[in-house]
């Protein structure tokens, strides 16, 4: 006896075809959100260990953060203050170098959402050690090591101590950093960011940031976490 296997039909092919579709739009961008999580970690893990390289350095100074205001004149391009928001030059490179010893690690400085974005390669965001197309390059900013003003102004970090920084805070009045009770409420290091509220912030940068919805923060005492900015787009 003959047995015939039954193909599909050309409207069975069609279902397949269409359950598959459907699918693919359900769970692509739930991998798309699944991915952009893990390198949320992933530079969580960047900046505690960052995080970790300055009480390293904090421990071998008598507890006095660096005072690298050279680095910061001496690197490509110079200090760089911004033309628009804000009149300050928040770019790492300066602690890249200084606290090298203690991270032996560059990947570090940049997380992998940021790398070949738009925002990675802006000049307010990329700082270079060397002129080479080649050169590491630091991508998180510290506001609190923003100026290179002489005396330091007291929402700058320069040289001083925790302690100080955190009684200098509380006197500046400085209303982006608040009224800080200790070393867990002051900001150490964070993603680049563009509000979209502020008005002289470039057309091209407005809402735009690293991870969307928000930023990774990096705190004086070492703990690193996520923060949402309905500032940024979501």
């Amino acid at each position: 006896m003959t047995k015939f296997s039954r193909a599909f039909t050309l409207i069975e092919l069609l279902v397949v075809i269409a359950i598959i579709a459907i699918l693919a739009a359900i769970l692509f961008p739930v991998f798309a959100q699944a991915k952009e999580a893990a390198k949320k970690t992933a530079c969580l893990s960047n900046l505690r260990q960052i995080g970790t390289s300055f009480a390293l350095y904090l421990n071998d100074a008598d507890d006095r953060f660096p005072d690298r205001r050279d680095l910061k004149q001496s690197l490509p391009g110079g200090w760089k203050p911004w033309s628009t928001w804000p009149a300050s030059d928040p770019r790492g490179g300066w602690a890249m170098i200084t606290l090298h010893p203690y991270t032996h690690n560059d990947d570090i400085w940049s997380c992998d959402s940021i790398r070949g974005s738009a925002v990675g390669s802006v000049v307010q965001v990329k700082q270079t050690l060397r002129d080479e197309s080649t050169s590491p390059a630091s991508r998180y900013w510290l506001w609190r090591f923003d100026q290179i003003t002489d005396p330091v102004p007291l929402d700058n970090f320069w040289g001083k101590t925790p302690d100080q920084t955190v009684s200098d805070l509380q006197e500046a009045k400085n209303p982006q950093a608040g009224n800080p009770q200790g070393e867990a409420e002051v900001e150490l290091a964070v993603d680049p960011y563009f509000p979209g509220t502020i008005p002289s912030v470039d057309a091209s940068l407005k809402g735009k940031a690293v991870h969307t919805g928000g930023r990774n923060r990096l705190f004086e005492d070492g703990h690193a976490k996520w923060l949402r900015d309905i500032r940024t787009k979501a």
